[in-house]
C-alpha cells in the first residue's frame, strides 16, 4: 500500500509539474505573411518580426515563455476568442466589430494602409479609386484592414470590387499578372512587394492611418492587464521603439538594395 501511495504522489507531482509548465507557455498566434511585422526568416525558418520580438519582450519581462503559431488571418480573432491561443499580435487593428469578440491591448505600433499600382497606371492618388464612374478591382488580404475599408469605401459605394486574397502576397502576384487594378495593404510590407516586383509601385497618399494592438479573450483581463503594464515598461525604457526602428531600417535598406 505504501508503495502505491508512493507512486500516486510521484505521478501526482509529475503532473503537476506538467501543468505548471505549460502555464508558463504563453501561445501567440500570428499570421505570418506581413513583413516586418512578421514573417519566416529565410536562414532559420522560424516567425520573426516586430510583433514576436515585442512579444518575447514582454513575455521575458512577464517570465513566460513564448511559443509562436502561425495560422489564417481570419481565424485569429476566433483562435484567441476561444482560448486555442493566448493571445494575438498581427498588425491587428482595433474595430468595433473584433471588439465584440476579444479586447485589445493598449497600441504599440502605427501602420499606414497604402495603394499599391502599376507604374503605368492611370490611377495617381486615392481619389481616383472613390470618384463618379469609377470601376476598379481592388485587391486585399481577406478581414485586414484594408478588406474592410475598401468594402466600405469601394465595394459597397459601387466604385469597384473589392478580391480577397489569403496572404498579401496572393494579391500582389495577382496585380503583376494583370488580375487587378490595385492592391490595398500596410505600407511596411508594401515597400517589400514593390521592390521584390519591378514595375510596381506605391501611391504617394495615404489611404488609412492605423493604430495596432494585440488582442485577448474577454475573460483574460488578468494576462491582458499584465501585458499591458509590461508594453509601458518596455515603451518607456526604449525597447519596443528600439525594436521598431530596427526593423523599419533594415527593411529600408533592403528595399533600397533591390
Amino acid at each position: 500500500m505504501k508503495k502505491i501511495m508512493s507512486m500516486l504522489l510521484v505521478l501526482s507531482m509529475l503532473l503537476m509539474g506538467a501543468a505548471m509548465a505549460e502555464s508558463e507557455t504563453l501561445t501567440m498566434a500570428t499570421n505570418a505573411a506581413f513583413p516586418p511585422y512578421e514573417y519566416y526568416d529565410d536562414e532559420t525558418g522560424e516567425v520573426t518580426g516586430i510583433d514576436v520580438e515585442i512579444a518575447q519582450a514582454i513575455c521575458d519581462k512577464l517570465g513566460y515563455e513564448l511559443e509562436v503559431v502561425d495560422a489564417d488571418f481570419d481565424s485569429l480573432v476566433p483562435g484567441v476568442q476561444s482560448g486555442k491561443y493566448d493571445f494575438s499580435m498581427a498588425g491587428m487593428t482595433v474595430t468595433e466589430d473584433r471588439l465584440q469578440s476579444v479586447n485589445f491591448s493598449d497600441t504599440y505600433a502605427t501602420g499606414v494602409q497604402v495603394v499599391i499600382v502599376p507604374e503605368d497606371s492611370a490611377i495617381t492618388s486615392i481619389d481616383d479609386l472613390m470618384t463618379e464612374g469609377a470601376d476598379y478591382s481592388v485587391g486585399v488580404q481577406q478581414g485586414t484592414t484594408g478588406d474592410i475599408c475598401a468594402t466600405e469605401d469601394i465595394e459597397d459605394a459601387g466604385f469597384g470590387t473589392v478580391e480577397r486574397f489569403k496572404t498579401g502576397t496572393d494579391a500582389v502576384l495577382a496585380l503583376t499578372t494583370g488580375k487587378l487594378d490595385c492592391v490595398i495593404i500596410d505600407n511596411e510590407p508594401a515597400k517589400n512587394f514593390v521592390a521584390a516586383n519591378e514595375g510596381l509601385k506605391i501611391l504617394d497618399t495615404e489611404y488609412v492611418v492605423e493604430e495596432y494592438a494585440a488582442c485577448f479573450a474577454k475573460e483574460n483581463t488578468e494576462l491582458l492587464d499584465a501585458f499591458n503594464g509590461a508594453l509601458a515598461e518596455l515603451t518607456e525604457d526604449g525597447t519596443v521603439p528600439a525594436i521598431i526602428e530596427k526593423y523599419l531600417v533594415a527593411n529600408a535598406e533592403e528595399a533600397a538594395a533591390e
